[in-house]
């Protein structure tokens, strides 16, 4: 559960090791199931796809997708 009251999406560039903030939100929204990820509890995401997952099954199952 997020505990801001902002809830605006933040655009982000994944990294290898981290993450660098584009535009200011709270989460970001999961390429696979599209559930909201507090930034706070960001740990799986693409750096080829640029793209978050809320977890490492998700991460696999993007990695396991074509394209």
């Amino acid at each position: 559960m997020m505990t801001s009251s902002t809830n605006k999406v933040a655009r982000l560039h994944y990294m290898a090791n981290n993450f660098r903030m584009l535009t200011a939100g709270d989460h970001v929204v999961c390429a696979v199931t599209g559930q909201a990820i507090a930034l706070e509890d960001l740990r799986y995401w693409s750096v080829v796809k640029q793209e978050p997952y809320v977890s490492a099954e998700a991460s696999a199952r993007a990695a396991l997708a074509k394209g």
